[in-house]
């Protein structure tokens, strides 16, 4: 079973930058999407086989997610928890018989750090939503969860330390995630790589130069880590300013 993660920036730029062709390439069976920017009536295209699911920001060309699925899933849900956590198009959620998907575009704390407190909620809040589902059965989460986890996870940690992203505040609740029974299944295959990014600013020609931060996860409950055949991340796919990722699972559904 093969599932793609893949902030798009703009599917609607990004269906003009080969976005159809990398999904008839990838052969995924789930296409987990963020920051679509868009409805699911702003654009056609054919995507043959795959149902769709939209999770759509209140705000028009915002934020966003979706889920393209060939396997059809018990139910789909939109958003979790207290109302202020609904109006993004943040978060939707695909039930399976063995397990939940959870697609992710998680909240930038913003240049000046002034979302920072809302962040931190965020994080706690979806924290517990995803240990409540995992009660009932595995969860995969993915998503563009805007943080780099560690040092090796970008390419200049020093200059980066307390910048949106990689303060020691996202860190950590990323680690309080991890340690509540999930496992980042890049780092759990590949634990010692270094310069497997996930994103790069359009400045400074930073793709080309490799200079770039893992922010794209799949992360999965510890009790599926012996389903992991393999997680890995695609740079040359440049149809966004982030690449999509990549997880291979043992048969779960």
């Amino acid at each position: 079973m093969r599932l793609i993660s893949w902030n798009v920036n703009g599917l609607r730029a990004c269906l003009k930058k080969g976005f159809l062709e990398v999904c008839g390439v990838a052969n995924a069976d789930m296409i987990c999407l963020q920051e679509t920017k868009m409805r699911p009536e702003q654009a056609e295209f054919d995507l043959p086989g795959y149902s769709r699911y939209w999770n759509s920001a209140d705000k028009a060309g915002y934020s966003g997610t979706a889920i393209f699925t060939r396997r059809a899933p018990l139910g789909v849900a939109c958003d979790f928890g207290d109302d202020i956590h609904r109006h993004e198009g943040r978060v939707i959620t695909a039930e399976y018989p063995g397990f939940y998907l959870v697609c992710c575009y998680t909240p930038n704390s913003k240049r000046d750090l002034s979302r920072i407190p809302y962040r931190m909620t965020w994080e706690s809040d979806i924290r517990d939503y995803l240990m409540e589902l995992d009660a009932k059965k595995p969860v995969v989460y993915c998503g563009d969860l805007n943080v780099a986890h560690e040092e090796i996870d970008l390419r200049n940690p020093s200059a980066n330390r307390q910048n949106a992203g990689f303060t020691d505040e996202e860190r950590q609740k990323l680690s309080a995630l991890l340690n509540s029974g999930f496992t980042d299944t890049f780092r759990a295959c590949h634990p010692d790589t270094t310069g497997a990014y996930t994103w790069w600013s359009y400045q400074s020609n930073a793709r080309n130069r490799n200079i770039g931060w893992r922010i794209d996860y799949f992360i999965v409950s510890n009790r599926l880590r012996p389903y992991i055949r393999t997680a890995d991340i695609w740079p040359e796919i440049r149809g966004s300013d982030h690449c999509p990722v990549m997880l291979e699972l043992e048969e779960l559904c």
